[in-house]
């Protein structure tokens, strides 16, 4: 599981937009069944999507929040079907972060430098915690998580399902975000916004997603480093 934990922390914590939303309104028996089954649909035409993003990081016992912002790409290529996902961080300084073929690594512009991480045995974990709200199968997320529909909202005209998935704890996940709150577009299967919290329940990531584009087929240019001759590379 820890090696699953760096990972995840490299995606994610090296990581606005005013989304308004409407009041929510109730849920209905059954209502969470036809959101699984519209994502169970939806996924089966997804390919890639790409989308700018605002990342919260607040912290509790310093109370401050870390605000990212930027690009994120995510694909499936190849005859499995395999996840590649490309992040380009411009705020507070330039970071493009890469997981493709089993590795997660990070170029830091100002610094040079490529920080790379080996995701091994994980892959398929690391993999499906990346889909969590970009194409993931509406029932399979019954096998990692409890799953409950809070309410309907409307954040900036789309209409949203509100859904808190708790990790079973037999799971690796659950160890590094138990709980997430998360509002997706059932119709297209993509976040509007996620909230993921600690273990502490306290810490948690706050994503808000806008200009998305499902497949869109975009640059491949954001799967390769422009680097220089005097890039370095460390393997922690």
């Amino acid at each position: 599981m820890k090696s699953v934990a760096v990972v995840l922390v490299v995606l994610f914590s090296f990581s606005g937009f005013a989304q308004k939303a409407d009041a929510p309104r109730a849920v209905a028996p059954g209502d969470l069944e036809t959101v699984l089954s519209q994502m169970d649909r939806a996924a089966e035409h997804f390919n890639s999507v790409q989308a700018d993003f605002e990342w919260d990081q607040y912290t509790k016992v310093v109370n401050d929040t870390d605000v990212q912002k930027g690009q994120l790409y995510l694909q499936r290529r190849g005859k499995d079907k395999d996840v590649e996902a490309g992040v380009l961080i411009s705020v507070p300084s330039k970071k493009q972060i890469i997981f493709k073929e089993g590795k997660v690594r990070m170029y830091e512009p100002r610094i040079d430098q490529i920080t790379e991480r080996e995701v091994g045995t994980n892959k398929a974990d690391v993999e499906s915690f990346m889909r969590l709200g970009f194409g993931e199968r509406g029932h399979d997320l019954l096998k990692s998580y409890d799953v409950k529909m809070d309410a309907w909202e409307t954040i900036d005209g789309v209409k949203t399902a509100k859904l808190v998935l708790v990790a079973n704890p037999s799971s690796s996940i659950h160890g590094i975000f138990p709980r997430v709150i998360w509002w997706i577009d059932p119709q297209r299967n993509v976040s509007i916004r996620q909230q993921l919290f600690r273990p502490n329940n306290e810490d948690y990531r706050l994503a808000r997603y806008s200009n998305i584009q499902v497949n869109a087929k975009p640059s491949q240019d954001f799967f390769h480093f422009k680097t220089t001759k005097k890039t370095t590379t460390v393997r922690p």
